[in-house]
Order: structure tokens, then C-alpha cells, then sequence
């Protein structure tokens, strides 16, 4: 019967589509981290995975794939079927910042994927070891002025958010830092940072929130326009006098593209409606839910990519 009802609709593109999308998913599906577990991107994927695995009732594997800031999982994703069974834990790092420093992309972003949903954003906050004697942001770019070269910041590698944020907080303040990339993530460079192996580190609110109020690492600003309700007594950068430096994390969902619409529909409503259930969880993360979708986060992403791209070329990043 499948087989014949295609026949009777144009070669039957149309209506196989449509069956194809009513029946999905029908197998198990591969949701891509291009990072390693345990950090922000992955906490966010295995959030999505579990609202998927609910409403579709069948397996979502998380699939961490930790590799060239990101790179090589965003790149398996690109060259995966467009038929809604591989998805992408898209993070800026790979989409929207490393398109600026990097002179051989193995993927287009605009070309290669389809935007789903923009799950949450996330400001960070500019931490440093309980022995930097900085107590504010003022104070922090007073010091390493009078060390030039001597301070380090970690980050998951080289083209992330937190490496081009960071190069872009010391191009705006004239201060001269030096870059600690580290293959193993957020997490193993958060212990390098309490243990004092790194000076300082901008790592998303959510992630070092806890750390901070343990006294583990002291928080000098957060990069977010308004404070954070998780950690409400931090100044923003802007009210410490660095005024319209904003700079945020993200997470979405993208699938490879000419996936068909049908499908990235019924991933978009079964996600929006847990972003929408699961408000009062992000924001008290330290997270501003998402849900954009569609032409807006198209509109999103290329509105990234042409700030990283701008953030590059002042702080004279060039491409690798």
C-alpha cells in the first residue's frame, strides 16, 4: 500500500514525504555533542534527548564527539541524511565563531543546516583563582596591566566562544593575556583553574555558578546586560564602566539540511513545549530560555556570525 500511494503523487516526492514524516521516527536517533560530557552543550543535548525520547518513544543517543573546538562532530552532522535521524547540539564555537578564524571550514553553516530550535542562552562570568588579589573588574585589568603576558585563561580550544570573547574583553581593555586552549573541556579546565594551574576563565553562569558560592573561584562580572538571578550580587561588565560589552553562550538544535519540514516540525513542537514547561529551571541557571525557530534563528545565527566576524577582525585574529 506504502508503495503504491507513492505512485499516484508526482513520482511520489510529495506524498512519500509526507508518510515518511507522519510515520517518524521509527528507529533510534543520533544527537550529536560536538563537545565533551558533562560541559554546558552537553547538559542542554541531554535535556533535548530525554523530551524526544518521551514524546517519541524511541531511543535518543548522545553521541559526544569532542574534537578541534568542535569542529569534527559539527562536520559529521553536515555529511549525515537529511532525514531527521542525526542531530546537531549546536554551540557557537563550531557555527558561528570558528567561520571567523578559519581559513579551510569543513562545513557552511547557512548551507549545511537547517536550524530547529534555539533551546537557551547563557551569559558567562569572568572567574578567576581565589589568589588573583582582583575583587572587581576594575581591579582585574589594573593587574594585568602591570603583568603584561603573565595572566592565563582557559578555554575548550581555540575558535569557542570563550576564546574569542576573551581575546575581544582584552582587545576592549588593552590588556595582554595569554591563551590556554585544553582538549578535554570545560570541565577539566574549571579543576586546572580552582586548583590555580590558570589564572581566569568566562565560563557560562549556569556551569560556575556553584563554585563561586562555595568560594571555589570569585566571580568579577558577568557578561549579560541585566544581573543573573543566579548570582545576583555579581556586577555586570557594563555597570563596572566596559559599557555594551555583552556576550553570551547558546545552544540549539540544528538537523542537516533539505531535512524535511514535516520533520524539524514535530522536533520543534515537542521542544518548544519543553522549553515552555522548563522555564523557571533555566532561568534559574542562569539561562534565558529560547524557543526561536525558523526564519528567526536564521536571522540569529547570521546576526553571530557577523559579530565574530567583526570581534575577529579588531582583535587581529587571523584565520588559520
Amino acid at each position: 500500500m506504502r508503495r503504491a500511494s507513492c505512485l499516484l503523487a508526482a513520482a511520489g516526492v510529495w506524498l512519500c514525504g509526507t508518510t515518511h514524516a507522519q510515520e517518524y521516527p521509527t528507529k533510534a536517533i543520533r544527537y550529536i555533542v560536538p563537545f565533551g560530557a558533562g560541559g554546558p552543550t552537553d547538559t542542554q543535548a541531554r535535556w533535548a534527548a530525554q523530551k524526544l525520547n518521551a514524546a517519541f518513544g524511541q531511543t535518543v543517543i548522545v553521541d559526544n564527539r569532542p574534537a578541534v573546538g568542535g569542529m569534527l562532530g559539527t562536520a559529521a552532522v553536515a555529511k549525515s541524511p537529511a532525514d531527521g535521524y542525526t542531530l546537531l547540539a549546536g554551540n557557537p564555537g563550531p557555527l558561528t565563531v570558528a567561520p571567523a578564524i578559519t581559513a579551510n571550514m569543513p562545513f557552511d553553516t547557512l548551507r549545511d543546516f537547517t536550524p530547529v530550535i534555539l533551546i537557551a542562552k547563557s551569559a558567562s562570568t569572568l572567574v578567576v583563582h581565589p589568589a588573583i588579589p582582583a575583587k572587581n573588574l576594575k581591579e582585574f585589568i589594573a593587574l594585568a596591566k602591570a603583568r603584561p603576558g603573565k595572566l592565563n585563561y582557559g578555554t575548550p580550544g581555540v575558535g569557542t566562544v570563550g576564546h574569542l570573547s576573551t581575546e575581544s574583553f582584552a582587545h576592549r581593555t588593552g590588556i595582554n593575556v595569554v591563551h590556554v586552549p585544553y582538549k578535554g573541556g570545560v570541565n577539566q579546565y574549571t579543576i586546572e583553574l580552582m586548583s590555580g594551574y590558570i589564572d581566569f576563565a568566562s565560563l557560562q553562569i549556569f556551569n560556575v555558578a556553584p563554585f563561586v558560592k562555595q568560594s571555589k573561584l570569585r566571580a568579577l562580572a558577568v557578561t549579560s546586560r541585566t544581573r543573573s538571578p543566579a548570582l545576583p550580587d555579581i556586577a555586570t561588565m557594563h555597570e563596572q564602566g566596559l559599557t555594551d560589552f555583552e556576550n553570551y553562550n547558546w545552544n540549539a538544535v540544528l538537523a542537516p539540511t533539505k531535512t524535511p519540514a514535516a520533520v524539524i516540525s514535530k522536533i520543534q513542537n515537542v521542544l518548544a513545549a519543553g522549553i515552555r514547561d522548563s522555564r523557571d529551571m533555566f532561568v534559574n541557571q542562569g539561562q534565558e530560555p529560547g524557543g526561536e525557530s525558523g526564519d528567526q534563528l536564521v536571522a540569529f545565527i547570521k546576526a553571530e556570525m557577523e559579530r565574530y566576524e567583526k570581534v575577529a577582525r579588531a582583535a587581529n585574529i587571523p584565520r588559520q
